[in-house]
């Protein structure tokens, strides 16, 4: 395990975000698994940008676990499934926000308080 490997840093960042993200483009619509891919990408602007083998294990996590609900829609002769947040689907997301704005403060007076310190 390299530690001065940025791209270490950015997999544990992304593989964290991941979660947040999907609940956050279901907050705002119910979607398919592509369309929430394309969403949390745009919404990113690329920084996040997860894979069907990210997606998909995390919304049957979000559905077994009440956050989501499936329905199956046809669209082009196509059947997909649509994902919706449920009520405690959109708790989660309200309680992640909290707790993701929390961190940021703190890592944001880790950096002021290096930046200072380099100072002297």
């Amino acid at each position: 395990m390299d530690y001065t490997d940025r791209e270490y840093w950015n997999g544990i960042i992304k593989m964290c975000l991941s979660k947040f993200f999907i609940l956050r483009v279901l907050y705002t619509q119910p979607m398919h698994g592509y369309e929430i891919a394309r969403t949390v990408a745009q919404v990113t602007r690329g920084c996040c940008t997860p894979t069907e083998g990210t997606i998909y294990p995390v919304l049957r996590e979000f559905e077994e676990g009440g956050y989501v609900t499936s329905s199956l829609e046809i669209a082009g002769g196509r059947e997909r499934k649509v994902y919706t947040l449920t009520p405690k689907g959109q708790e989660a997301f309200r309680v992640a926000v909290e707790a993701w704005k929390e961190v940021t403060g703190y890592i944001l007076e880790a950096v002021k308080l290096e930046d200072y310190a380099s100072t002297i």
